[in-house]
């Protein structure tokens, strides 16, 4: 009897080699798994993640967005992490892809780390050209650039967790598997730079891609909700307005990050090897009422105001809970969360603080 075309006969088997899990992939729904390896003692094609092997320091890392909320946090930790590197943040307008090109042909950097964004919610609604241009245009004209100029650079692109949108109805903390269902302006435009780049990886772009959940911290716009409670709830305790809080919905339960912690695990990311298409969440793994935030700051400010609600701060459409599972970048990466909120809390406040002095004076 003859063995089946395509399988192997029956015998001595070919040894596998050490490393064969690392070559191991298989796409799953809409997405490629970060980094994985088959788990023993469980059902064929339960999985794993696997550690990433170490990187070389990169020589010169471009940032994008650099002047921004994050982009400033990022710039202090990418100095402390990486003392001898060019830190270049070249100003150029991102809906223009020549700009783009001139600046990686310039400057030629190893790594890449994408930050720029329209980001908040609010204006993508309101500008959804603006959105689309800077978000996924934008995106792939760093992509291209890259392939055309600076082709060993290695992308780090910051995505975003409101990528996935009608995937957080069930409740359940979710994963990178999960299917991309934006449900807004903001979302859509970074779920499909986010797909685009995964579609570049198979063609040979190092990029990957990271979905933090919402982030805060001293420096963060008051156009997001832990920072808006904080400037009024600032500007109360130094008597600076009447004692009561424009609010939106408060019942909604979201997962949130120190921007400090983002930042340190997107500076993470640049020590190690990740897989072609590799994904991420950068997530606490548990999630906060927003009404509890606000009450939270308050007692910080040691403070009591009415709450009002501003039809003007709801959103359309609402998910009652988000929040994102963190196995895999605590794996991959042996990255966690590691500033307590509390902290978070107080250093967001004292920054509303010093605005609200300064505003005053």
């Amino acid at each position: 009897m003859h063995p089946r075309p395509g399988r192997r006969s029956a015998g001595r088997r070919k040894p596998r080699s050490k490393t064969w899990w690392r070559r191991w992939s298989k796409p799953i729904s809409c997405v490629t798994a970060p980094g994985w390896r088959p788990e023993s003692g469980t059902a064929a094609g339960a999985r794993v993640p696997v550690t990433w092997p170490a990187a070389p320091a990169p020589r010169t890392i471009l940032v994008t967005g650099g002047s921004g909320f994050a982009g400033r946090h990022l710039l202090r930790e990418l100095g402390r992490r990486f003392p001898g590197a060019n830190l270049a943040c070249p100003a150029f307008d991102l809906t223009q892809p020549d700009e783009v090109a001139a600046a990686f042909r310039a400057l030629q950097p190893d790594a890449c780390i994408h930050l720029a964004a329209v980001a908040a919610v609010p204006v993508a609604r309101q500008q959804p050209r603006l959105a689309w241009e800077v978000n996924l245009h934008g995106t792939l004209a760093v992509a291209a650039a890259i392939r055309a100029h600076a082709p060993a650079c290695r992308l780090v692109y910051a995505s975003s967790a409101d990528a996935y949108g009608g995937s957080f109805r069930d409740g359940r903390a979710v994963r990178e598997t999960a299917p991309l269902a934006p449900i807004n302006t903001y979302g859509a435009s970074k779920a499909a730079a986010d797909l685009a780049l995964g579609a570049l990886a198979g063609e040979g772009l190092d990029v990957i891609r990271l979905r933090p959940f919402n982030h805060t911290g001293p420096g963060q716009s008051a156009a997001f909700v832990v920072a808006a409670f904080a400037r009024q709830a600032a500007r109360i305790a130094l008597g600076l307005q009447p004692p009561a809080l424009r609010v939106g919905a408060l019942d909604p339960a979201r997962d949130f990050l120190d921007v400090r912690d983002v930042c340190r695990a997107y500076a993470t990311c640049l020590r190690h090897r990740w897989p072609p298409g590799a994904i991420l969440n950068l997530a606490s793994g548990r999630p906060r009422r927003i009404g509890d935030i606000l009450a939270e700051l308050l007692a910080l400010a040691g403070i009591e105001a009415a709450v009002e609600t501003d039809a003007d701060r709801l959103r359309p459409t609402d998910i009652p809970l988000a929040w994102g599972d963190t196995e895999a970048a605590g794996a991959c990466l042996g990255w966690h969360p590691a500033i307590p909120w509390e902290q978070t809390l107080g250093d967001t406040l004292e920054d509303w603080m010093e605005r609200a002095r300064a505003e005053a004076a």
